[in-house]
């Protein structure tokens, strides 16, 4: 199965994308099997965090039937890395035409970071697979359904930055596609069991409003 693939179905049943950032080699077993029991199946290692690499190859080995990925992806030879650790999604704060062209060259998942039309557009020319919307902070749901009124049909914007389970419903209903949770999922001293409690409680509220 492409990485395409794999992330299309794990989009379509759970679109919550774990970012953990901070995320040691020696948690990421723990912290996959916690997030895996939950549902998830979309789990992002920023690149700042400790040692990326092998927490994102801990993953793949840990949860195999996840998507795993590397986030804050700025240069193509970041790119590069992330694909030989075994990571299928590339993840960016920002737009950069050649990071997207180098994630499709090697085979994966391409959702780089936007929040104007203009680079929404510009993003979705070079191939990206879905928009992250970063920092959501800056925009509202409203932005989303401005947007989503010119872009394609079956545009994906994932918002990312400040999102918590009470405020989903909102953007959800703006057309929103899914979403990237931080520190309200994952932040470093959090233990497996409570990543676990609070990922079950994005679940549970997600399938709440969509009656999924």
């Amino acid at each position: 199965m492409t990485s395409l693939k794999k992330f299309n179905t794990a989009f379509e049943q759970l679109p919550l994308l774990a970012i953990l950032r901070g995320l040691t080699p020696a948690e990421a077993p723990a912290m996959g099997q916690a997030l895996h029991r939950a549902g998830f199946r979309l789990l992002e290692v920023p690149l700042n965090s400790p040692d990326p690499l092998q927490s994102i190859a801990a993953l793949r080995a840990q949860c195999p039937d996840a998507v795993v990925g590397a986030g804050t992806v700025l240069t193509l030879e970041q790119v590069r890395q992330v694909h030989a650790a075994g990571g299928q999604m590339v993840i960016s704060p920002n737009f950069n035409p050649a990071v997207v062209q180098e994630t499709l060259r090697l085979g994966m998942v391409s959702l780089p970071g936007i929040l104007t039309p203009t680079e929404a557009f510009a993003a979705l020319a070079a191939g990206a697979h879905a928009l992250k919307m970063f920092p959501a902070e800056l925009a509202s749901p409203a932005v989303v359904k401005a947007l989503l009124a010119v872009l394609p049909t079956g545009t994906r914007i994932v918002p990312v930055g400040g999102i918590s389970a009470s405020n989903m419903a909102a953007w959800r209903a703006a057309g929103a596609s899914g979403f990237g949770i931080g520190s309200s999922l994952y932040k470093p001293g959090k233990s497996a069991p409570e990543v676990e409690r609070d990922a079950s409680n994005f679940v549970a509220n997600y399938s709440a409003f969509t009656g999924t």
